[in-house]
């Protein structure tokens, strides 16, 4: 039996997210580790708010990344088994290089600080959107994007499910294909409280500072096959990961095509590893063969235990 953990992104934040993991000197450790290096207090901020700062997305990425490598070193300590691949969603991929081996924790926190401010100042306040589209596949999103763009930027940016697609881009473009949608036959679409149009082609300046911040790190090879985001790929030379991860600030989370591989891979069983249990419910919307599970508290790291170890 293989399996596999992923690690959640940007927007599975809440108040208090941590209290589910019981009093752990390990979680509290890895927390410490990351505000030692940002100089700020990350386990207040995601203890005691305010809710306004925890969705900033340039504390809420070092939050989750922090989060999720918390996590995972508690599943370590309880005796977790290594899993037979790992992957993000966006900013999750950050914490699966980590816990692959591939990154330093030190250097990951501000790295993804740094993308968070790129991704924040590539687009004036106010200009760029982001809408989820329900129950329309995605040839027919890209469709409604390519006739509403009307000379602006709007793209299917996150592949959720088959039918749970994520657009971004301008304001007006975004709410121009959100119309179209309903129009044509969706079942909701909704307008996403974002500060950027993430994953979009706005996104290139973003992109391009990440490059250079990147070029300044030693990444090492992987000691767990991480599926990336921007090519559905397991890297294994640390040159190319560094490409893909400046790629993929700007281009397309696909999600579906990530647990489709993971199936053909072998891999059975996909557990969320950190706070809430967004990608836990995508799992087996995504891909035949695949269950899925959060190990969003303690019940849910023992139960994912119970099932790997059996």
């Amino acid at each position: 039996m293989k399996f596999a953990l992923v690690f959640p992104g940007q927007g599975s934040q809440s108040l208090g997210m941590m209290a589910a993991y019981g009093d752990s000197q390990i979680i509290r450790q890895t927390f410490d580790e990351a505000s030692e290096v940002l100089g700020r207090d990350l386990w207040q901020l995601a203890t005691d708010g305010p809710s306004e700062a925890l969705s900033q997305t340039v504390n809420t990425q070092p939050l989750m990344l922090t989060a999720g490598i918390a996590v995972y070193r508690l599943w370590r300590h309880k005796g977790g088994k290594v899993p037979d691949r790992v992957a993000g969603h966006s900013l999750g991929e950050y914490s699966a290089l980590v816990a692959a081996g591939v990154m330093r924790f030190a250097d990951a926190v501000p790295l993804v600080e740094l993308r968070a401010k790129a991704m924040q100042e590539s687009v004036p306040s106010g200009e760029g959107a982001m809408a989820a589209i329900l129950g329309l596949d995605a040839a027919a999103v890209k469709t409604i994007c390519n006739e509403c763009a009307q000379g602006q930027v709007v793209e299917a940016v996150n592949f959720n499910t088959p039918e749970q697609i994520v657009i971004a881009g301008h304001d007006a473009a975004v709410r121009r294909a959100a119309d179209a949608a309903k129009s044509k036959g969706a079942k909701r679409a909704v307008m996403l409280s974002v500060s950027a149009p993430f994953h979009s082609s706005l996104m290139r300046p973003a992109a391009e500072r990440l490059r250079l911040c990147l070029a300044e790190l030693v990444l090492a090879v992987p000691q767990i096959p991480v599926v990336n985001n921007v090519d559905v790929a397991c890297l294994s030379d640390p040159q190319q990961i560094k490409e893909a991860l400046v790629r993929q600030a700007a281009s397309p989370v696909r999600w579906v095509e990530t647990m489709q591989a993971m199936a053909l891979q072998g891999v059975t069983l996909v557990y969320e590893c950190g706070p809430g249990k967004v990608l836990a419910g995508l799992v087996k919307r995504c891909a035949d063969g695949l269950v899925g599970g959060a190990m969003a508290d303690l019940e849910g790291l023992e139960a994912a235990l119970a099932a790997t170890n059996a």
